[in-house]
């Protein structure tokens, strides 16, 4: 019971150490380009390995629910990419190989590219027309690609690597959405309605 409290209680600190050190310029532009996305009805689509994947799927329903085009990269349904898009990618190491590969293919066809890693001066990172910081690990993993590091049966430690930086962007993303809300005046009655009310799991 005690190595489950005292994990809780450092991610919750390490969280809510990045809620204070946020870049507020690039919190706000990253606000901007969601809300000019959602006024120009363009495409927001999200792209992410491992459990960033799932990170990035949560932050895509709740942009569902506040009215948002969006999509996840991957997925049978995902249309083609264009210059209107934004594509957000989360990485914490801004090296997964996929990740870095779906967001180069969308930068060539003129998306705009936000990532979310805790490495700005990363392969991601520096193809990226806005870059949001959020601290996570403390070093880069011995094999840098996610997959490859399933392969290879490496696995990192629950919290002091890549569960801080999971934890932190999920949070965040939780943060925007309330922010979002607050600025397009959505009630969360309107998106109830935009809930999934016939779900299935397979």
């Amino acid at each position: 019971m005690e190595d489950v409290r005292k994990a809780m209680e450092n991610i919750a600190s390490h969280v809510l150490k990045v809620a204070r050190n946020l870049n507020e310029e690039e919190v706000k532009k990253f606000l901007e380009i969601l809300l000019s996305a959602h006024e120009k009805r363009h495409k927001v689509m999200v792209v992410g390995a491992g459990r960033s994947a799932l990170v990035a799927k949560s932050f895509a329903m709740r942009l569902m629910h506040l009215g948002f085009t969006v999509y996840v990269m991957g997925e049978t349904i995902t249309p083609s990419v264009n210059k209107r898009d934004v594509i957000i990618a989360v990485s914490g190491s801004g090296r997964t190989q996929i990740v870095v590969s779906v967001a180069s293919a969308a930068k060539r066809m003129g998306a705009t590219i936000v990532a979310i890693t805790s490495f700005p001066d990363s392969p991601l990172g520096r193809i990226s027309d806005l870059i949001v910081r959020i601290p996570g690990r403390t070093k880069i993993a011995r094999e840098i690609d996610y997959f490859a590091r399933q392969v290879l049966g490496q696995y990192e430690p629950l919290a002091p690597l890549g569960t801080l930086f999971e934890d932190s962007a999920l949070i965040f993303f939780d943060g925007v959405i309330t922010a979002l809300m607050n600025i397009l005046g959505v009630s969360e009655d309107e998106m109830r309605d935009r809930h999934a009310n016939v779900e299935y799991i397979g």
